[in-house]
């Protein structure tokens, strides 16, 4: 059943997205300091896209595929730092650009079986990706690892 499993996998996926939601709001609560507006507006402008993320799988699952979207949420990772927040949430988006990968291999080992829903599917599984390395890039770069 490819669409049970591509639905399983987005629903994996929703439930880290929760998490990163969740985590880097409550991240940003936590940074204080000198220059620490930017590192808190950067976190807040990611979890709003982390929010993004969660309404397309949604749709996708729900809409598309015909299945349930999850209401779960993946495991958070507590940080008190300024770096350890930057680094707990750098880990994070790595893990998903590399498990949504695996979502866009299967999407596309399972396209003639989709034939009414694989562009909408690749399209915004592509895009999240793009979304989530730009994240990656944001995170080296106020980690100063570029």
């Amino acid at each position: 059943m490819p669409k049970k499993e591509i639905i399983d996998m987005l629903n994996r996926a929703l439930e880290m997205e929760h998490q990163a939601f969740v985590q880097y709001l409550s991240h940003a609560e936590l940074v204080e300091g000198l220059n620490s507006e930017p590192i808190i507006a950067g976190l807040k402008e990611i979890a709003n896209d982390e929010k993004g993320h969660q309404e397309k799988i949604k749709e996708l699952v729900g809409s598309y595929l015909g299945g349930v979207p999850s209401m779960g949420i993946a495991k958070t990772e507590s940080a008190k730092t300024i770096e350890q927040i930057l680094k707990a949430n750098l880990k994070g988006e790595i893990e998903a650009v590399d498990f949504y990968a695996k979502v866009m291999e299967k999407v596309k080992e399972d396209k003639k079986d989709l034939p009414y829903m694989f562009l909408k599917l690749e399209h915004e599984v592509r895009h999240i990706i793009m979304d989530e390395q730009e994240h990656i890039m944001e995170l080296k770069t106020l980690l100063g690892m570029r």
